[in-house]
């Protein structure tokens, strides 16, 4: 769950991505009050500019224009955290994982506090660069930070991250955090069917994989968690709604290896 941080979220009023609308948390004048919006230079205005459509075009893919908007943001205003930690989930995007590593530590020493960027790097460590247990510590740092706007998407990313180090514990503790504070967020349906799947508690599973079908659309679900769905209600003995979720895999993802799963029958996997 990558979350941008600071003004671009705000500006864009992307789903998920909600921050304080501030600048990076400088001081500004004599006053040593805290620096916002209002007392942006031209420079800073030119980058936020830049950022914004860089962002945009990193939504739609189109790399290549994203990174050189994210340059210009850069050359504008070299101390901009923000722009370093987009440029960081460009290059993952890319599969450029040395240099996102390197953008999203050099924007952590601009903004050593920023949450977003926090629960980005952990995100990042967790998955592409394949170090989840480095990934705990930037999770526990933004979750710390109370000024997190959304800190559900940390517990879901912590509880995700514990399980692929097959702590099944701290995957439950994090994720019924989560639940706690969005009961009906679908991430945490998800992460806490595996956490019951996981420990062949298949009542518990299919009760988060029934919360998860009423909270989201089956079209939008990915072919692991359809696989994951179908797997619960298999050991359930639901054979319709088993039935109902293999026709969905079939047709959305026919050469997955979710689907070749499957066909083997490989349900207690």
């Amino acid at each position: 769950m990558p979350r941008l941080s600071g003004r671009v979220a705000c500006a864009l009023a992307v789903p998920l991505l909600v921050s304080a609308c501030a600048g990076n948390g400088g001081m500004a004048g004599e006053s040593h009050e805290l620096k916002t919006l209002s007392d942006q230079t031209a420079a800073e205005k030119r980058a936020q500019i830049r950022l914004q459509l860089a962002v945009g075009y990193y939504q739609e893919r189109k790399y290549e224009i994203a990174l050189d908007e994210v340059k210009q943001a850069i050359a504008a205003n070299p101390d901009d955290a923000d722009a370093y930690g987009v440029r960081a989930l460009i290059y993952t995007a890319m599969g450029e994982n040395r240099l996102a590593d390197e953008n999203y530590r050099h924007a952590l020493r601009l903004a050593p506090r920023n949450p977003d960027l926090s629960n980005n790097y952990g995100l990042f460590l967790c998955d592409a660069g394949g170090k989840p247990a480095e990934a705990m510590t930037y999770f526990d740092a933004a979750l710390k930070n109370p000024n997190y706007a959304t800190p559900v998407k940390a517990m879901v990313n912590a509880g995700n991250c514990s399980l692929k180090m097959k702590n099944v514990d701290a995957a439950e503790r994090y994720l019924l955090d989560a639940l706690r504070y969005d009961p009906d967020l679908p991430a945490t349906s998800v992460g806490l069917a595996r956490v019951y799947f996981e420990r062949r508690d298949y009542t518990r599973a299919g009760f988060f994989i029934n919360r998860l079908t009423e909270t989201a659309k089956l079209d939008t679900l990915s072919a692991d968690v359809l696989w994951l769905a179908i797997r619960v209600k298999h050991m359930l003995g639901d054979r319709a709604t088993e039935a109902s979720l293999a026709a969905q895999l079939r047709k959305r993802f026919p050469g997955s290896p979710e689907y070749a799963a499957f066909e083997r029958g490989a349900f207690s996997e």
